[in-house]
């Protein structure tokens, strides 16, 4: 079992940042001899499907869908089991629930949510 915490939403206007940050129970991230484990963040907005945003996996690759690219970073702390999402340059668009995700050993986990909106 892997607990995901997800903190840092809340109300920016456009073009501005936030950080999102995550905390996993346990260092979902190490590097095992049985494979690969990868953590990222999914959003939903309203009356919409839940999207694919950003992901990172223990041998340190990341994906992001292309509408963040080159405005979202996702980054890790395998120290501290933290996973963090860098958002800059944020659109009206962007609003949505944002939610940390792991993959463990072939299982899903995921967090509760956190609130992003982005408004003036």
């Amino acid at each position: 079992q892997v607990q995901l915490v997800e903190s840092g939403g809340g109300l920016v206007q456009p073009g501005g940042s936030l950080r999102l940050s995550c905390a996993a129970s346990k260092s979902v991230l190490s590097i095992t001899p049985t494979g690969i484990n990868t953590m990222g963040w999914y959003r939903q907005a309203p009356g919409k499907q839940r999207e694919f945003v950003a992901g990172i996996t223990s041998d340190g690759s990341t994906a992001y869908v292309d509408s963040v690219k080159g405005r979202f970073t996702i980054s890790a702390d395998n120290a501290k089991n933290m996973v963090y999402l860098q958002m800059n340059s944020l659109k009206s668009e962007d609003t949505a629930v944002y939610y940390c995700t792991a993959n463990y050993y072939g299982a899903d986990y995921w967090g509760q949510g956190t609130q992003v909106t982005v408004s003036s």
